[in-house]
């Protein structure tokens, strides 16, 4: 049998360091964003490492539960890249592609549908049109962005973007937009379930660019231009930051400065390995 390094997931509570500033195109918002995640090196190791939120299925990645819309425009959006999959390109695709046959309910929320197991959209290793997400598929071949083919959650994990109305004492508020990762609990209480999961994982902090760097596409999406050209530059000054403490052998500060998966990654491992 092959021997294989096992990482553990880091800690979900780790230091991090925030900046806040202004949104430069509304004066009533204002963004908080996790430099320690966004100056990361994570990236996605979808078929090369992923072992896939269940054990049983290692091969589907994050793609097993099927994706929730996060609102009608979602969906439609989603719905036009449907119209141009054919059957060379989407394993699954059903005889008519009406919303309703890649779609299924959920409570009050709709999702893309769950065939043999897994997302509709997910073509299985072996399908000769490629594995992977079809949508995501469709965007590369036809030289578009995947985030504008995908559902809003797909394209969006593991950035998280939340909101909330801040009261000042002069009676005054402003909305704070949080730009950070989204670690299991994003998933809600199910996530501590998830077997495996890659935004703390040192085997997912591989990249060769930053996280604000290699999303950029998605950040752009998210903030708007002038606010994530702001966030470089933050992160940037962030970056030289880490570089300044390294070359003073701060290391008791690293943690706080750089994501501990990041810091793993680094890392040289020990030479004994768990066979598999």
């Amino acid at each position: 049998m092959p021997t294989v390094l096992v990482v553990s997931e880091t800690p979900l509570e780790i230091p991090r360091v925030w900046v806040e500033f202004d949104d430069p195109a509304d004066a009533a918002q204002r963004f908080r964003c996790d430099l320690t995640w966004l100056t990361s090196n994570w990236t996605c190791i979808f078929g090369v490492g992923c072992q896939g939120i269940y054990a049983d299925r290692p091969d589907d990645g994050c793609c097993t539960l099927g994706a929730h819309f996060s609102d009608k425009d979602d969906e439609a959006r989603v719905a036009a890249i449907v119209e141009e999959l054919d059957v060379d390109t989407w394993e699954h695709k059903p005889k008519r592609t009406r919303l309703k046959d890649w779609t299924e309910p959920e409570g009050s929320a709709t999702k893309t549908r769950v065939v043999d197991g897994a997302c509709i959209f997910l073509n299985r290793p072996g399908f000769a049109g490629g594995a992977g997400c079809a949508l995501h598929q469709q965007a590369v071949r036809t030289g578009r962005a995947p985030h504008t083919a995908k559902p809003d959650v797909c394209w969006q994990l593991p950035i998280r973007r939340t909101y909330r109305t801040v009261d000042l004492p002069d009676q005054t508020s402003y909305l704070e937009v949080s730009i950070g990762e989204y670690d299991r609990r994003g998933w809600g209480p199910g996530g501590h379930d998830l077997d495996w999961y890659c935004s703390g994982n040192p085997a997912a902090h591989v990249g060769r660019e930053p996280v604000y760097r290699s999303l950029k596409a998605e950040l752009v999406e998210l903030m708007g231009e002038e606010a994530y050209d702001v966030l470089v530059l933050r992160c940037e000054a962030h970056l030289l930051n880490v570089k300044l403490v390294r070359s003073r052998g701060a290391r008791t500060l690293l943690p706080l400065l750089i994501h501990p998966a990041t810091v793993a990654a680094r890392t040289p491992r020990s030479p004994r390995a768990r066979r598999t």
